[in-house]
């Protein structure tokens, strides 16, 4: 195989993964009513007697999600005159000069210029071309951490600097001051063992469910209770506490709390705890789910080639054509109470929850199912495809018997468009628990993605979009690779593609 080859189809994969988000993008952004998003927004119902509180909480959350630019008269009057001057008071009536100038200036500028209802103080707004959104977060996806990324004038002597020392624990580290993140290279314990923070990737901010988190983080960070133990902070301090040292991030207003834990601004950070992340539940159920469908559908595609049309082959015939038929959400739920009457396993993965084995096994076999019966059709074709070729007879009147014939011939040949779809398959069992994960109660991104969809969570819905999209282009461009490898007399080339 050629790099060329391989940079191409990189290249074509990144043009698809492109072409996926900003057709996504668009639809979520112009054809969902953006007043929907404040549905299951608990603070905006808190606002309902507040007219102005409330128009400028929408607005606000607005601007912080991208669609327009606000700003009041207030923000307006400070940057003329300053913070604490005693001019802004009267500078903030309706009558004033500066709301007259204010006006005049931000409609020049294509703004729209409104009173509030009660108060009669200006604000002005103005929408954001969806082209320049959607520019702005391709523009923002990667975040280089410098040591001028921090911007906080209330703290103007903040030191701005890169130096090697330790974490809290003794770990080697890269530090940085005037950096988002403490820690931009450090060691601990859990694999990968180095971590680093130096480039990470922005798919803006979640609302409104996990109101003010950053997107990944919900997706990446551990679920369930806190993991305490004994750390002894940089201040001094001994204390039980599940903080993740190498996750410290600059807070510009810390509090009492966190003074007396750090000794500077560095003082937001994310906690260990006892469930995986969503993208890990996703993972560890999908890669459970490819195990069972290849241990599982290819010895049954074998069994029923081997004996075409006879019981084994007619029972396997009538499991395929069940899966095909029944809607999957059906064969789930059937699936499901056969395990819990018969078995006693939990119906929903909450019960035990991740650290209990019972809780994977009804939803790794139910995203498994499709694809037990996808192996087992395809290897079924494909042996007795071989099975009827020259050089199986050809090998019969040599005289080699049939256990030579088909462990040395018919299987190998048969299992190579299998092993094509390995990377596949893989992508699809974790992007395509959407049903079952929902089902089963389990906190992976399958379920979060109908979540974002019912909440109007948009920022979450373009970010799973990108990740499925992405191990879904990039599983075709694996099993290529991995076709090559199992069977050398293909290539794959520039010019003569798949031969």
């Amino acid at each position: 195989m050629k790099k060329g080859y391989i940079l191409s189809r990189l290249l074509r994969s990144l043009i698809s993964l492109f072409i996926i988000i900003v057709i996504v993008f668009i639809m979520v952004y112009t054809l969902v009513p953006r007043d929907n998003i404040f549905f299951d927004d608990p603070t905006f119902r808190k606002l309902g007697g507040k007219p102005d509180e409330k128009r400028s909480y929408v607005l606000s959350t607005w601007e912080k999600l991208g669609y327009l630019d606000f700003l009041t008269i207030s923000d307006y009057c400070i940057g003329l005159y300053g913070q604490a001057d005693e001019r802004i008071e009267g500078a903030l009536s309706p009558d004033s000069p500066e709301s007259a100038q204010f006006r005049k200036e931000y409609t020049e500028k294509g703004y729209t210029v409104e009173e509030f209802t009660v108060s009669k103080r200006l604000y002005a707004y103005k929408d954001i071309p969806i082209a320049k959104r959607l520019i702005s977060w391709f523009g923002s996806i990667i975040q280089i951490d410098t040591p001028w990324a921090v911007k906080d004038e209330n703290n103007p002597d903040l030191e701005r600097y890169l130096k090697f020392g330790t974490t809290p624990t003794g770990a080697p580290a890269l530090i940085g001051s005037g950096t988002v993140h403490k820690y931009l290279l450090y060691t601990d314990t859990n694999f990968p063992f180095i971590h680093q923070n130096i480039i990470t990737l922005n798919m803006g901010t979640s609302y409104p469910t996990f109101q003010g988190f950053d997107v990944l983080n919900v997706i990446f960070q551990s679920q369930g209770e806190e993991v305490k133990r004994e750390v002894t902070f940089e201040t001094g301090l001994t204390a039980q506490s599940a903080i993740i040292f190498g996750s410290l991030k600059y807070k510009e207003n810390p509090d009492k709390m966190d003074k007396t834990k750090f000794v500077d601004n560095y003082a937001d950070y994310q906690t260990k705890k006892n469930q995986p992340s969503m993208i890990g539940t996703s993972f560890i159920m999908g890669i459970v789910a490819l195990v069972l469908s290849y241990v599982i559908g290819l010895p049954v595609g074998v069994a029923m080639a081997k004996h075409k049309d006879k019981l084994v082959d007619k029972l396997g015939m009538v499991y395929i054509i069940f899966i095909i038929a029944v809607p999957s959400l059906a064969y789930i739920y059937l699936f499901r109470y056969i395990g819990t009457k018969l078995f006693g396993l939990p119906s929903v993965f909450t019960v035990y929850g991740s650290g209990d084995v019972r809780s994977w096994i009804l939803p790794a076999f139910s995203l498994a199912l499709p694809s037990i019966s996808g192996l087992m059709l395809w290897m079924r074709r494909y042996v007795v495809d071989q099975m009827n070729s020259d050089y199986v007879k050809f090998a019969k009147a040599k005289g080699l018997n049939k256990s030579e014939i088909f462990n040395n011939h018919i299987f190998k040949n048969a299992v190579i468009p299998i092993a094509h779809g390995i990377p596949s398959s893989l992508a699809g069992c974790i992007t395509g628990a959407i049903i079952t994960e929902a089902v089963y109660s389990v906190g992976g991104m399958g379920k979060m993605l109908p979540d974002s969809i019912t909440k109007y969570n948009n920022s979450m819905i373009v970010a799973l979009t990108f990740m499925f999209a992405g191990i879904s282009v990039l599983a075709v461009l694996v099993g290529d690779i991995v076709l090559t490898k199992v069977d050398p007399r293909i290539s794959l080339s520039e010019k003569a593609g798949r031969s």
